[in-house]
């Protein structure tokens, strides 16, 4: 890794309902790598970094949100790889930026806003060679990573990942992580999806794009809370418990939906007796400074 990973560390949870479904529960802390960059977003831009500085590419340009992990992933690598960075932020301009992007902002990253018609073109090859004459000499890095070298960045968390793990489990934004989670499983290791958008009907195609893998992976539909971003005070609440209990933050957008269904699935039985989960925390925190003041207790 071109990152030190040596603050990653994985936290055992431990309750009176796992204890009786003989069931153990651990969490990848991903998000110590650093206390306001995603720990998975880093894997993902790995290899992309990798390649930019052999081939001595100047900078990088990618896509995303107000409020994208993405974006102050890749301005905070970047800055900490001698690149420079640049991103089209989805939307006009508003009157304040989010804390998201002030963080951006801070590691340096130029950020150009356009259209929400426009941004939806950024796939197109026609919009790609625009930006590459605009951005002369830069590399183009998807969205959230969605790319094979993507995918194998993030195959590497696997190596945080305890051999005797009966399921991983995490979050499904862009599919890209899960991707990279399913390449580097064992054979004996079932690896789940918890999706964080509202019918998200093509991961399958998804998986075919990002890896060379036939390795099977089930999905845990139904815990969104509305859509990307979405929360309820349900999941608010939830967050807040799960500190409270196990001084375990998460986000709201990944990983508190990730561990709700993770929950939820235990006390329905949907893992047999003697499962060892392993769940990711991916970070995201910053996020959470889009929220209204006193409504997390971390």
């Amino acid at each position: 890794m071109l990152f030190n990973t040596s603050n990653i560390f994985i936290d055992t949870i431990a309750n009176d309902c796992l204890s009786e479904k003989k069931i153990s529960l651990s969490v990848v802390r991903l998000d110590k790598i650093h206390p306001i960059v995603s720990g998975n977003k880093l894997f993902k831009l790995h290899y992309f970094l990798e390649e930019a500085m052999t081939l001595l590419i100047p900078g990088i340009v990618t896509f995303g949100g107000a409020y994208s992990n993405h974006l102050v992933a890749t301005a905070f690598a970047c800055k900490t790889s001698g690149l420079k960075s640049a991103a089209l932020v989805r939307g006009e301009k508003p009157a304040k930026l989010s804390p998201t992007l002030i963080t951006c902002i801070a590691y340096d990253m130029q950020l150009h806003f356009i259209s929400r018609t426009e941004y939806e073109q950024k796939e197109k090859p026609a919009f790609i060679e625009k930006i590459l004459q605009q951005f002369k000499g830069f590399m183009v890095v998807p969205e959230g990573g969605y790319h094979p070298k993507g995918a194998a960045g993030a195959a590497l968390i696997n190596n945080f990942i305890v051999e005797d793990t009966t399921h991983i489990c995490s979050a499904v934004g862009t599919a890209t992580t899960l991707a990279g989670l399913i390449t580097g499983a064992k054979q004996n290791q079932r690896v789940i999806g918890i999706p964080v958008l509202k019918d998200m009907n093509d991961i399958a195609g998804r998986i075919s794009y990002l890896a060379n893998t036939t390795h099977q992976f089930q999905l845990l539909d139904g815990y969104h809370f509305g859509g990307y971003a979405k929360k309820t005070p349900e999941l608010i609440r939830f967050m807040n418990h799960l500190y409270e209990q196990y001084k375990l933050p998460t986000d709201f957008v990944y990983t508190a939906k990730m561990m709700y269904a993770v929950m939820d699935c235990i006390e329905k039985d949907f893992f047999a007796p003697g499962s060892k989960i392993t769940c990711l925390h991916t970070g995201g925190l910053q996020g959470n400074a889009s929220l209204p003041s006193g409504t997390l207790i971390f």
